[in-house]
């Protein structure tokens, strides 16, 4: 990949990020929005046009320039006075991020110091927003305190900064939407009332389109922070698992739940989170052979699980009810001869990615060493391996992302990601990203590429972490 790609990648995940801040936050800042929404990570919110103003996520269009899609309401002349007033607050906040977007650009072109004073000013304009949090006549609490959690997100993107501050050119690019939107909103603002509604709905779906065609063309991203977690339900042992199936459909929402580490058989299954939550099974599965550990998977409507004492890999049918293939994992150690450091016969670590279906072991052959296996979905041949330098025995738990592994140092209290492995390049690297063990002990630590979320079994609870990921853009030079 080329510097000036690496570049790119940077500043629109920069924009992305921004973007998605001014999405989520200022329409609920300036109550444009008629309801507050909560939606669990197995769903996907629809945003229509009644709801409020929206402005979408900024990605770039076939000449270079970053687009920004807004969704306007639907009239109400009895709102319009209001509606104006809400537009003008909306304007000023823009024409805020414009003036900080015009600060960033002077500062990117000087050294690392001015960056540090960047990140001087984000704190101060937290200890502003912490003021006007106190006046309680104007703006509710609790929408400034979700102000300051999004000003919270923006601190990661510093680091990002410092590597990429000598591209003035780009930001400049962004400066100049950012203009672009503020102008366009202060023509609605002038017209409201009298705009054709159904003109601007169809160059929002035109936009909308583009937008989506732009981001088809982001590429596996690399983690760069863990987020949470969320505790969805309080259930089971304090060893388990918990998933969904990361190639299922948008309306199909299973969930899989399987308690305990070892002597057990049973599957339950729920159509949805908000049936696991409340306990609401629709099926359970009495398999054919108990399963070993808790690092099993679901994928493409399948079961994958290693058959208790033994090296053997099961891939069990929902559909069918029945075992569609099973093979043994040569040389890999089994039955706590290389587990995880909390132990439960974790040997054998089954996932999946944005890639494919993954073992992840150890072997004598490689000295107790984490081992890496992609594996065929359907007959589960490996069809390669990388050998690490890692000792399974020292991991606390390990996930893939886009084709790299990513191990925790420990189970436990301080647990972070310390070590990673990229198969694309047979490379390592130390990593330092921490994350919240809430509640102390982890047993299961899996990553949806559906959902962007880690799914883990913590000491009896099951929660979600969210997880950040920086993106490169491909562009047509890109082979």
């Amino acid at each position: 990949m080329s510097p000036p790609l690496l570049k790119l990648g940077a500043v629109l995940s920069t924009v992305a990020m921004i973007s998605n801040w001014m999405s989520q936050t200022l329409p609920s800042l300036v109550g444009l929005n008629t309801t507050t929404r909560l939606s669990t990570p197995d769903t996907l919110t629809q945003i229509s046009p009644k709801e409020g103003w929206q402005v979408y996520s900024s990605a770039q269009d076939p000449d270079g320039r970053c687009i920004c899609t807004v969704v306007a309401p639907e009239q109400n002349l009895c709102s319009r006075d209001a509606k104006s007033r809400q537009l003008r607050q909306l304007l000023e906040k823009v024409q805020n991020m414009s003036q900080s977007i015009e600060v960033l650009n002077l500062r990117t072109q000087r050294d690392f110091q001015y960056v540090l004073k960047m990140e001087t000013q984000m704190k101060g304009l937290k200890a502003k927003f912490r003021q006007i949090e106190d006046d309680r006549k104007t703006l509710m609490t609790k929408h400034f305190q979700e102000l300051k959690e999004k000003m919270d997100e923006l601190l990661p993107l510093i680091p990002v900064l410092e590597q990429y501050k000598t591209d003035a050119k780009l930001i400049t690019q962004f400066k100049e939407e950012i203009r672009n939107l503020s102008a366009v909103l202060t023509g609605i603002q002038e017209e409201i009332g009298a705009y054709d509604y159904e003109e601007l709905h169809q160059r929002v779906l035109s936009l909308e389109t583009r937008l989506r065609d732009c981001m088809k063309k982001l590429t596996c991203g690399k983690l760069m922070k863990i987020t949470g977690p969320i505790t969805i339900k309080t259930s089971g042992t304090r060893f388990g698992a918990w998933m969904t199936d990361p190639l299922a459909s948008e309306k199909n929402n299973r969930v899989w739940y399987m308690d305990s580490y070892t002597n057990n058989k049973i599957v339950r299954e729920y159509k949805s989170i908000a049936d696991f939550v409340s306990g609401a099974e629709s099926r359970t599965y009495n398999l054919p052979f108990k399963w070993a550990g808790t690092n099993h998977v679901v994928y493409n409507g399948s079961l994958y699980f290693n058959k208790y004492q033994s090296n053997i890999i099961i891939r069990y049918s929902f559909d069918m009810g029945r075992v569609l293939a099973q093979r043994s994992l040569e040389y890999a150690g089994f039955h706590n001869v290389y587990p995880y450091t909390w132990g439960g016969f974790s040997d054998i670590d089954l996932m999946a990615d944005e890639i494919g279906l993954w073992a992840v072991y150890a072997t004598n052959q490689n000295a107790g060493n984490i081992v890496i296996s992609q594996l065929n979905q359907d007959t589960l041949e490996v069809t390669k391996s990388w050998s690490t330098g890692y000792p399974k025995r020292s991991a606390g738990e390990s996930f893939m992302i886009c084709g790299t592994l990513y191990v925790t140092n420990s189970h436990l209290t301080g647990a972070k990601v310390y070590y990673s492995y990229s198969t694309k390049t047979s490379t390592y690297e130390y990593t330092d990203i921490p994350f919240h063990n809430q509640y102390f002990h982890i047993s299961m630590l899996d990553y949806n590429a559906r959902d962007r979320a880690l799914y883990a079994w913590n000491n009896g609870h099951q929660v979600l972490f969210n997880v950040t990921l920086f993106h490169i853009i491909k562009t047509e030079d890109d082979t």
